[in-house]
């Protein structure tokens, strides 16, 4: 069975031969696996180690780690910078300038970079090329309607808009939007088996918008976006990323075609509970706790963490394991082996842990 085969049969709701499989990286924890198994490619690294998915971003959210410099502009205008961990072994990066704060006159002159430009779209066509008739291709167009637009305005700016100033926020929201609409429909020609939308809008214990204004102001996007990928491939299957406590929105994201929920942070959400309300209708990619286990536990505790979500998660399929986020770089790499071990371990079905 091949992942691709592995990956559709898990996405019908049905049990292939082992759970479907995929970690988040960051690039110092994807290099120190490199270096682990003797291969200069990221991706090759991770057919070695068993992933079914493999994915590719292109848009905002690509900027994450664009250049090695300190500081850097993107090509949306916003500013980024590097911060290193203060422990030293890693880095993230953090916006200092969004291109569209203060007056909201900028917007008007303000050009999208062009979602047909060629060379953004190298890596997904390599993906393709190289792995298209084995892996599923994830093409992932993040900061799709409401992270986008707060990168180009400020968070705090944006959240003033939706109450105060909706007109400009629905103008903003949809030129992000048509971006990413444009940029889903360009990947599905080149032949990406699934989409991976999404926006964070949870924090630990609950959402950072309320409900009610994620469904005048997201909600009503997404169902465009998915409409017009369903339009384009009835085959693709869709993926929202949205971090945190998200719970009262996931029968609106079913209702507007969301096949797959990333990242269910279990410290933010029940995955049993979710699983038994909403397993039928919707399938889970992630669950395994990233905040605590994975970097800070034994890799017996990391064990029994992947058993728990395999046998909360797991029966009747509808699940590909993974972390609840990108491993961090400061996590042990016997922590890390210790993930793909436990999957290898206890991760085909039927699952008997």
């Amino acid at each position: 069975m091949t992942s691709k085969e592995r990956i559709q049969i898990a996405l019908s709701h049905e049990e292939p031969d082992r759970v479907p499989l995929d970690l988040w990286l960051t690039p110092e924890v994807e290099d120190a696996l490199m270096q682990d198994i003797g291969v200069s490619d990221p991706y090759e690294m991770r057919v070695q180690l068993g992933h079914d998915c493999l994915m590719a971003i292109v848009g905002m959210v690509s900027s994450f780690y664009m250049s090695d410099e300190d500081a850097y502009v993107d090509s949306w205008g916003i500013g980024w910078r590097q911060v290193r961990y203060a422990e030293g072994g890693g880095r993230y990066t953090e916006i200092v300038k969004h291109p569209l704060a203060g007056n909201d006159e900028k917007l008007i002159s303000y050009r999208v970079p062009d979602p047909d430009e060629p060379e953004q779209y190298r890596e997904i066509e390599d993906l393709v090329s190289h792995y298209g008739e084995t892996h599923c291709i994830v093409g992932g167009v993040l900061g799709s309607v409401f992270e986008g637009p707060w990168y180009l305005r400020g968070m705090a700016q944006l959240l003033e808009d939706m109450l105060v100033n909706k007109d400009y926020a629905h103008q903003l929201m949809d030129m992000v939007m048509n971006f990413h609409l444009r940029v889903g429909l360009n990947l599905i020609e080149r032949g990406c088996d699934m989409l991976l939308a999404g926006d964070d809008v949870g924090t630990q214990d609950r959402m950072l918008i309320s409900p009610a204004l994620w469904r005048e102001f997201v909600k009503p996007r997404y169902g465009k976006l998915f409409q017009a990928y369903r339009e384009a491939s009835a085959d693709v299957k869709i993926a929202t990323h949205i971090c945190g406590s998200v719970e009262p929105i996931i029968d609106d994201l079913i209702e507007v075609g969301v096949d797959i929920l990333n990242p269910v942070q279990p410290l933010a959400m029940d995955p049993g509970k979710l699983k038994k309300r909403f397993g039928t209708r919707i399938s889970f990619w992630g669950g395994v706790d990233d905040q605590k286990v994975i970097p800070f536990g034994s890799t017996a505790d990391i064990e029994r963490e992947v058993c728990l979500r395999l046998k909360q998660l797991a029966p009747g399929g509808g699940y590909i394991l993974c972390s609840s986020h990108n491993v961090q770089a400061t996590t042990p790499l016997v922590n890390v082996c210790a993930f793909y071990r436990s999957h290898k371990l206890f991760g085909s079905y039927p699952i008997k842990v």
